[in-house]
C-alpha cells in the first residue's frame, strides 16, 4: 500500500511543451526563420520546448543553416547537449544555403550518428517547411502507408523473393521466369547454367545458386546434435567393481589422465 502511494506521488517524466496538440510547436528562438511563412498545411504555434520544432509527442527537430554553422560551428553541439536523450525521433533539419556544403554535411553526419539523430537536408526554406508538415501530418499514421506492397500474383511474389538475393534485380527475375517453366526448375540450376542467361554475371549466378542451396535457418548447423564422445568410464574393465578400492582408484585416475 505504501509503495503504491509512493509511486503515485512520484513525478512523471514529461517533455516540456509536449501537450497533445494538432499544431507544430515552435521554439521562440526560431522567430524570423524563413521556413515559418511556408508552413501552411498544418497549424503552428510558439511553445516552451527544448528543440526548435516539435512535430509529435516523441518527435523533436533541430534546425541548422549551413551559413550560420560556418559562423558559429559550436552552436549545434550546444543544442544537441541540451536535447540530451529527449524524444524518440530526433531530427537534424539542415538548410543547405552554401555552395561548398560537402565538408559541413560530412561533419554533421558523424555528429548525427553519435547522438542518434536523423539528418534531413533541405535545399530551400519551402522544402524544409514541407518536411515539418509531413512529419506532423504523419504523426498518427500507421507504417502501412509507406510499407512496400507485394502483389498477390505469382510474378510479384517471385520478384519479392528473388530480389532479396544480393545483386538480383527485377530484370533478372523476368529473365529467369522467361527461361524456366517453374521455380523448381530454377532452383535446380548450377552457377554455370545460370551464367549463360543474359545479364547474369558470375557474381549474380553464384549468389543466386548459393541462396537456393543454403538452409532456411542460419543456425541449423549449430542445432544439429553431435555424436557423444566416448567417456573414460566406458573403458573400465568388466570386473572393475570387484577390484580392491585402491586398484579401482589407480585405474580410474590413469584412464582419466589418458582421455584428457
Amino acid at each position: 500500500m505504501a509503495s503504491a502511494e509512493a509511486q503515485a506521488r512520484r513525478p512523471q517524466l514529461q517533455i516540456r511543451g509536449a501537450q497533445s496538440s494538432s499544431s507544430i510547436l515552435v521554439n521562440s528562438c526560431q522567430r524570423g526563420n524563413p521556413m515559418l511563412p511556408h508552413i501552411k498545411g498544418v497549424a503552428w504555434e510558439y511553445a516552451d520546448i527544448v528543440p526548435d520544432y516539435q512535430v509529435g509527442l516523441s518527435s523533436g527537430v533541430l534546425f541548422l543553416s549551413l551559413k550560420y554553422h560556418r559562423l558559429h560551428p559550436e552552436y549545434i553541439y550546444t543544442r544537441i547537449q541540451k536535447l540530451a536523450h529527449m524524444y524518440t525521433l530526433r531530427v537534424l533539419l539542415i538548410l543547405c544555403d552554401v555552395s561548398d556544403h560537402q565538408p559541413a554535411i560530412r561533419e554533421l553526419t558523424k555528429a548525427a550518428v553519435i547522438h542518434r539523430l536523423v539528418i534531413m537536408v533541405a535545399w530551400s526554406a519551402e522544402e524544409g517547411a514541407r518536411y515539418l508538415e509531413t512529419y506532423k501530418a504523419f504523426e498518427q499514421k500507421p507504417p502501412d502507408l509507406i510499407r512496400a506492397r507485394v502483389g498477390e500474383d505469382p510474378m510479384s511474389i517471385l520478384q519479392s523473393v528473388l530480389t532479396q538475393v544480393r545483386g538480383i534485380n527485377k530484370a533478372d527475375v523476368l529473365t529467369l521466369a522467361t527461361r524456366y517453366h517453374s521455380f523448381y526448375d530454377m532452383v535446380r540450376q548450377t552457377p554455370e547454367q545460370l551464367l549463360v542467361l543474359p545479364g547474369m554475371g558470375d557474381r549474380k549466378a553464384r549468389s543466386l545458386a548459393q541462396a537456393f542451396r543454403e538452409p532456411f535457418r542460419a543456425d541449423g548447423a549449430k542445432n544439429e546434435q553431435k555424436p557423444a564422445e566416448a567417456s573414460w568410464e566406458d573403458a573400465l574393465p568388466d570386473h572393475f567393481e570387484s577390484l580392491p578400492e585402491e586398484e579401482q582408484l589407480r585405474i580410474a585416475m590413469q584412464l582419466s589422465m589418458e582421455s584428457s
